[in-house]
This record gives structure tokens, C-alpha cells and sequence, in this order.
């Protein structure tokens, strides 16, 4: 599931991260570096007026090289004197017939104008016969014939490989044809050459890299390999649960006489001793075993659902929850738990609808279960549903007082929501409440983390290093904790070579911490390091979980492949590009 990062009191996803790295910003879903422009935008076009902000993106692409109607009198005056015009005039005389037949909505004629145009110039005059070919494909766009488009703008852009009106009126006839990474390739081009200043631009590449990643992660969910997760993220998602069956089982204790385990008395074994490739074939030996010999069969379809869960086999782990369902003998708290992970499951496959009803149903079973509460709390909170979250919550800690993380949680969702009311004094309350669980749980490392990372949202970074610090001695192993000190890093002082080093640590502490890639992939977008990061971003397609992560970290890889494509045919050097957004400075070659 999405991690939460909130950043000067406004929550952000972890794929906005790039957001935070100082005044470069991240388009949409946090892909490209460029810089927040301030100034007033440019003019569409030579004697065009400027079109409102709101409704750009309906709007047709301007024409190049439009004059005022007087100077097409004018030349037409000096025509009937007798003077002779130079093909270039006759040409541009052309053009101008054309552009008043496109602005009055005669698009066949303006064709005819603009063929008459390309006919006449001189093909030295490569700028102009650049003009005409995009020109007419603005034509060709309005009558939707998507191939001229395509081929009038490669035209255009044989005579000027810089021109990003063409690169940005192909790639919009890219996406008519559903060419997505043609696309992505074209307006990525548009959006180096105009510096990341278009909002426009940036926008219509925010909608083709989701395109692109939902398409890419659809086939990667189908053919993803599933990998057992490391013993700190299933730790983690261990100590989230109050009282799950799985870890509160008593088995007889095993004598030196006794045979080795087998089924669900092995699994439990591996998962005592954090040995959790052997826990799946473990249950599947009991679930295959005779009714007589299985004793623990709905434990072990749990255990083995669990585990197949957290590798991402999301078909096997649903197959195993439903069958526990599917028994009406089954122990009625086991059937809960069984609920209460398959939802899970369904939010991990953005089936929202489904996961919630699930949740319904446990609680029908055992109202009196504060898991249910508890699981379903961290995913409304997930869900920005914060009241209902706090309420969910509240319910958690009245049935488990002495649950930390339960309290803790609570005590996060009651700053969100008194830093969305706006309430100074509750916000207050809320710091006293935190530093009372920490006093009250002095070893939960949720506590000094979460306490973290609201005094780094208030801007607080010494007090909330020492909080991580502290969580640092509890869990020195742990990667989430180093991945979001490297955030408050860059935060807090900018320091790019200070981060990196942390998000190294954090995955030679754990290779297969998805998170840490992903960050550290984004950073090196932002130093134009974009092979290295491309590098990152398929590790990090190895861990993903869930839908929306993939979707994300492939929308990621797929923008940095689109930068590497074409900065190497435009033969722009990223450095210099990422360089000059920052300070402002556009060289007069770039575009």
C-alpha cells in the first residue's frame, strides 16, 4: 500500500516525493525535475491573444507565423502595383491564406493554401518550411486524419528537429491512435525544449504516464514473480495486528523423541524462527494431508493465504481465504481473520468496494474484535477518510488499551484531522497525547517514528531527528525508518549526498525494500542520473505490491526511459537541462 509523506501540512503520496527534494517540482506523478516558474506565461503565438489558464487543454495547438489581416493588404496592394514577390514572400503570402481559411474553420481550403505554400518556399528556408508542414498538420488535426498529422509533424521536424509545437501536436496524434510510447516520447521531447514552463504540456504528460504505467502494470501483475518479503517487512506487518490466531497459537511443545514437524506444526516452527520460504510448502504439506492427519488445516489455508499475500501471489492467496469462508465449520475467528486479510487483499487490487464489505462482514462475526477496527482504520486513514478512520480507531483502543500501535495511530489520525480543522489548540492536545504514548510505550518504535515524522511535518527537523534516532536504537534494521530520515534530509537541509547515502543504507540493510529503491530512483531523476535510475526503478518493480504501486513505479521508469530516448536524439545534455531550469537560464540553442 502507498506510503504517507506529509510535507508542510499538506499529505502527499510517496510518489510526489521528487516535491520535496527544494524547488524543482515533480509533474503529477513525480517524474520530471523542473523548476516553479513564476513568471507570466508567453504569448500562444505572433499576434494571437493569450487564451484563459482554465481551458487550455480543450484548445487547439496555435498556428506559427500568423500576421495582422493589414499585412496581407498590403501585400496584396504591392502584387497589383506589379511588383514581383520572392518565392519566399508568394510562400509566406500562402501561409497567410491559409492560417485566415484555418481560423474561419475551413480546414480543406487552408490544406490547399498551405500545399501551395510548401510547393513555393525554397527548402533552404528551413525554419519557414517547418512553419508550413506543422501548419498544416494543425489542419489535418482538426479533420482528425491522425497519419497526415503524424506525417506532416515529422516533416516539420526534418526541417526543425527542435521544434516543440510539432513534437507536441504529434504526440496528441499519438494518443488519438493510442500509440502510447510514441507519445510519451513526443511530449516528453516538448517538455524538455520548453524547460518544463508549460503547464499544458506537463499535464498532458501526467495523463499519457499513467496511461502508460496502468498498461505496464496490468501485464506485470500477470507475469510478476512472486518473492518472499524480507523478516523486517513481515515484522512489520505482524506487529499491526492485536490478537491475529496465527501469533497467539499454542502448540505442544516438541520433545528430542518426537519425529520432525510436518504441516502446519512446520510452518508454525519457520515462522517462529523468521524462516519464511519454508512456511508455504509447510502448509501446503497439511492442507494436502487426509482429514485424519490434518489437524490444523484452516490454520495452515490462513498461514499459507498470509504468506502468499505479503509475496504478492494475490490469485493463491485469495484462493486460500475462500475456502476457509466457503467452510461453515470453520472457526468462527479464523473465518474473521480470513475476512479481515481479504480485504486487505481487495485494497491491494484497488477493489475498495469489495475490501470494505469484507471488513462488515468480520465485524458481523466478532464485533468484540479490535483487529477489525484496527485493519480497517489504516486503510480509511490510506483512504483520506480521516473522521471515519479516528472513529474506527477509537473503537481499536477502547477494545485493546494496551495496544501501542493501535494508540499511536489514533493519536496521527487525530493530527490530521485537527491540522484540516485548523484547530491550534487541539493540535496541541494531539503533541501532549503522542508524548504520553511515548512515555507510556517507551520500546514501540511506531512511536518515536510517528512522532517523527509530525514534528518534520511542522517543520521541527532537529526535534524530529532525535525522535528517529531514538526509533534508530529500537529498530536499527529497519529500512522504512532510514528511507524517511533520507526524506527529512532533503527537506530539512537539501542535502542530496547526505540522503543518497542513507537510502544506500537502507537497502543494504534490506535488498528488497521497494520503497528505498523507488526514493533513491527519484533522487537521481532529480541529478540527472537517469540510466542509474532506471537501474532503481526496475529493482523496485521486483518488491512492488500492490497495483497502484506498480502502476506508479512503472509510470516512474517509463518517464526517466522517455528522457534518456530523447535527450540522446535531440542531443541535449540532461545535466545542463536539469542545471538551467533550476537557475532560470534557457540558452537560446535549446529551443
Amino acid at each position: 500500500m502507498a506510503m504517507t509523506l506529509n510535507i508542510g501540512s499538506v499529505k502527499l503520496t510517496k510518489w510526489q516525493l521528487a516535491l520535496i527534494l527544494g524547488t524543482p517540482l515533480a509533474i503529477g506523478l513525480g517524474t520530471y525535475a523542473v523548476k516553479r516558474w513564476t513568471a507570466a506565461p508567453k504569448e500562444a503565438g505572433e499576434g494571437e491573444k493569450k487564451r484563459p489558464k482554465a481551458k487550455i487543454e480543450k484548445q487547439a495547438i496555435s498556428l506559427d507565423g500568423t500576421a495582422p489581416d493589414k499585412e496581407l493588404e498590403k501585400k496584396k496592394k504591392a502584387a497589383e502595383l506589379g511588383e514581383k514577390l520572392s518565392p519566399l514572400k508568394e510562400a509566406n503570402n500562402y501561409k497567410t491564406e491559409g492560417n485566415n481559411c484555418y481560423r474561419n474553420g475551413k480546414y480543406d481550403e487552408a490544406i490547399i493554401f498551405y500545399d501551395k505554400a510548401i510547393d513555393k518556399c525554397p527548402k533552404e528556408h528551413r525554419t519557414d518550411m517547418a512553419i508550413f508542414y506543422q501548419n498544416r498538420a494543425a489542419s489535418y488535426e482538426m479533420l482528425k486524419k491522425w497519419s497526415k498529422v503524424k506525417e506532416d509533424c515529422s516533416a516539420s521536424l526534418e526541417f526543425n528537429p527542435r521544434y516543440a509545437k510539432a513534437y507536441y501536436r504529434r504526440a496528441r496524434a499519438h494518443e488519438a491512435t493510442k500509440d502510447m510510447n510514441e507519445c510519451l516520447d513526443d511530449v516528453t521531447a516538448t517538455c524538455i525544449l520548453e524547460m518544463f514552463q508549460n503547464n499544458q504540456t506537463i499535464m498532458f504528460a501526467d495523463r499519457v504516464l499513467k496511461e502508460t504505467g496502468r498498461v505496464d502494470a496490468e501485464k506485470g501483475m500477470r507475469n510478476r514473480v512472486p518473492v518472499v518479503p524480507s523478516a523486517c517487512f513481515v515484522n512489520t506487518y505482524m506487529r499491526s495486528f492485536i490478537a491475529d490466531p496465527l501469533q497467539t497459537l499454542q502448540l505442544p511443545a516438541a520433545s528430542e523423541s518426537d519425529a520432525p514437524p510436518r504441516g502446519f506444526v512446520r510452518a508454525h516452527r519457520a515462522f517462529l524462527e523468521e524462516k519464511y520460504e519454508d512456511i508455504i510448502p509447510a502448509c501446503t504439506e497439511e492442507i494436502e494431508s487426509s482429514e485424519a492427519e490434518a489437524q490444523y488445516k484452516v490454520e495452515a489455508l490462513l498461514l499459507r493465504g498470509t504468506f502468499h499475500l505479503l509475496c504478492g501471489s494475490y490469485i493463491e492467496s485469495q484462493q486460500d481465504f475462500d475456502a476457509i469462508l466457503a467452510n461453515a465449520d470453520a472457526d468462527p475467528n479464523l473465518r474473521a481473520y480470513a475476512y479481515i486479510k481479504r480485504a486487505a487483499l481487495y485494497i491491494q487490487l484497488d477493489q475498495r468496494e469489495k475490501g470494505l464489505a469484507d471488513f462488515a462482514e468480520a465485524e458481523r462475526l466478532n464485533p468484540e474484535n479490535p483487529d477489525v477496527y484496527h485493519q480497517r482504520a489504516q486503510i480509511l486513514l490510506l483512504l483520506e477518510q480521516i473522521e471515519e478512520a479516528l472513529a474506527e480507531f477509537d473503537k481499536a483502543v477502547r477494545l485493546a488499551p494496551n495496544h501501542a500501535i493501535a494508540l499511536v495511530q489514533k493519536c496521527y489520525a487525530e493530527y490530521r484531522l485537527s491540522l484540516l480543522a485548523g484547530d491550534q489548540r487541539r493540535l496541541e492536545g494531539v503533541m501532549h497525547t503522542f508524548e504520553q504514548a511515548i512515555e507510556r510505550f517507551p520500546s514501540c518504535v511506531e512511536c518515536y517514528s510517528l512522532m517523527a515524522q509530525v514534528l518534520a511535518d511542522q517543520q521541527q527537523f532537529p526535534q524530529a531527528q532525535q525522535y528517529y534516532e531514538k526509533a534508530m536504537k529500537l529498530a536499527p534494521k529497519n529500512p522504512a525508518l532510514i528511507v524517511h530520515q533520507a526524506i527529512m534530509v532533503l527537506q530539512w537541509r537539501g542535502d542530496i549526498e547526505v540522503a543518497v547515502q542513507l537510502l544506500n543504507k537502507a537497502i543494504e540493510v534490506d535488498p528488497k525494500c521497494e520503497l528505498a529503491y523507488e526514493t533513491l530512483g527519484t533522487v537521481e531523476v532529480q541529478r540527472a542520473q537517469l540510466k542509474r535510475a532506471v537501474e532503481l526503478f526496475e529493482k523496485a518493480l521486483l518488491y512492488a505490491k500492490s497495483q497502484a504501486e506498480l502502476v506508479h513505479v512503472y509510470s516512474l521508469r517509463n518517464a526517466a526511459v522517455a528522457q534518456i530516448n530523447v535527450t540522446k536524439k535531440l542531443g541535449i545534455d540532461m545535466n545542463s537541462v536539469s542545471a538551467m531550469a533550476q537557475s532560470g537560464l534557457m540558452p537560446q540553442g535549446v529551443v
